[in-house]
Parts: structure tokens; sequence; C-alpha cells
């Protein structure tokens, strides 16, 4: 039996990257799984063809967590689905590349809404969704996936960075909020990991092609990797995080 058998976990952009390592240690580790994704349907399939084969329960949702309605429908889905959702990880995002990473003043509103919206307005959204069910559970977690760049306020990374904050204050005051139902809410705050975002991430910032580029002079030798997230994850959302709540976990190395 697994640390998590009979739980179930809603993952947002869980087709790729990061998220797809999430999905597959929490469904090693027995919980079902939802996959959100926002338009790469065959990643999604290829994810939850991962997780079956691991003999966990499987279901992908096509929603865009910057939507209200968007993350009330998946919500509502993946409740008729699976009966409960009692881990949602907020992982879903773009990266400050996608906005082209422009000066504070040099930057009009849009970027700073849209990386807002994903960051911030999505995880709001969800926890709206999904926290009231989790209170008749035993347990509920959610766990949010941040950057070190909350805290690290780079240049050229304001709107990023702002993003990011707002995210993790959502999660301090939701902890405080519904620890008394038995709902732990934490922070996963990564530095670069080996994904696509952070590849565009380091080609448009240190010129580099590749991320063995930027091994040698990584902590322990070499980038991070999906599956360090997806190990602290784990932790929160396990046995061994059943007293840990309103924490933030860099996983960067340093």
């Amino acid at each position: 039996m697994g640390d998590l058998d009979g739980r179930v976990a809603l993952v947002t952009g869980g087709s790729r990257g990061i998220g797809r390592g999430i999905c597959l240690r929490l469904a090693q580790d027995g919980a079902d799984i939802a996959i959100n994704y926002h338009s790469n349907e065959d990643a999604a399939k290829a994810v939850a063809d991962e997780v079956r084969a691991l003999g966990r329960r499987a279901e992908i949702y096509a929603a865009d967590v910057a939507e209200e309605e968007d993350c009330r429908r998946m919500a509502e889905a993946a409740l008729a689905d699976f009966g409960h959702v009692d881990i949602l990880v907020n992982n879903a995002g773009i990266g400050a590349t996608a906005v082209g990473r422009p000066l504070v003043a040099d930057s009009g509103p849009e970027p700073f809404e849209r990386l807002m919206a994903a960051h911030a307005y999505g995880p709001f959204y969800l926890c709206q969704a999904l926290v009231p069910q989790m209170r008749e559970l035993e347990r509920g977690d959610v766990v949010m996936i941040s950057s070190v760049a909350a805290q690290g306020f780079g240049a050229t990374g304001g709107t990023y960075s702002a993003a990011k904050s707002a995210m993790e204050a959502l999660a301090h005051t939701l902890a405080k909020e519904e620890r008394e139902h038995n709902i732990h809410v934490n922070i996963v705050a990564p530095g670069l990991v080996e994904t696509d975002m952070g590849l565009a991430l380091v080609k448009f910032t240190r010129g580099v092609q590749s991320m063995r580029e930027l091994d040698a002079g990584q902590p322990f030798g070499r980038v991070g990797r999906p599956e360090d997230i997806a190990n602290a994850v784990a932790y929160f959302v396990g046995p061994r995080g059943a007293y840990v709540t309103n924490q933030r976990l860099t996983v960067s190395g340093s």
C-alpha cells in the first residue's frame, strides 16, 4: 500500500515538466490523479497513460486556470469523476519570458495582468472551488508551486515576482484559515529546473542552448529536475507532513 492510497490529487499544468513529475510521484505513492492541461491534449493523455501504468486512475481536464469559469467547470468535473479531491497542487503558470521580462517602469498593464491571472487568480479560483469539500474529508492539502523569484526580486522580473508573491500570500492566509479543518497549505519554491520553461528562461537570460552548459556551475553539479520538486510535494501531502502547514520549502540546491 502507498502513503496516498484512497486520495485524489488535482495537478494543474500536469501534462509536462514539473507538473508531470508531480503527477507521477503522487501516483507512485498511491493517489489517483486529475491532470489539468491548457492545450496539449496528447501530452496530457501520455501522462495519464503513465499514471495508469502505475496502477492508479487518471483523468484529464482541459482548462485555462486564469479563467474562473474554466476552474469551476474543471473542479466540478473532477468531483463528479472521482467523488472528492483531497490534494490540490497549483502548478500551472507561465514563465517570465512569455511577457519579455520588461522593466517595471516600461511595462504596460497587460503583462502584469496575465501573470497575476495565471499565478494568483487561478489558485484563488481553484481553492474556492475545492477547499469547501476538503473540509468534510479526513485531511486536505493545497500545495502552491511558487519560485525562488518570489523572494529573489531580480531585475527585469518584477511582474513575475509580484505574481508569485501574491500566490504565496494566498497560501499563508489560507493555511491559517483552514487549519481547524485539517487542511494543510504549503509552498514549494523551485530554483532553475530542467523543463521547457526553464530552458526558455536560460536561453533568454544567459544565452545558452542547453541545460548541460549550466550543470557545472549549479549546486551539486546539476540543474534541478522535476522529480526534485515532486519529492517536496510528496513530503508535504504525505503522512510525514501531517504536522506541517504554512511552510515554504525552497528546492534550489542552495
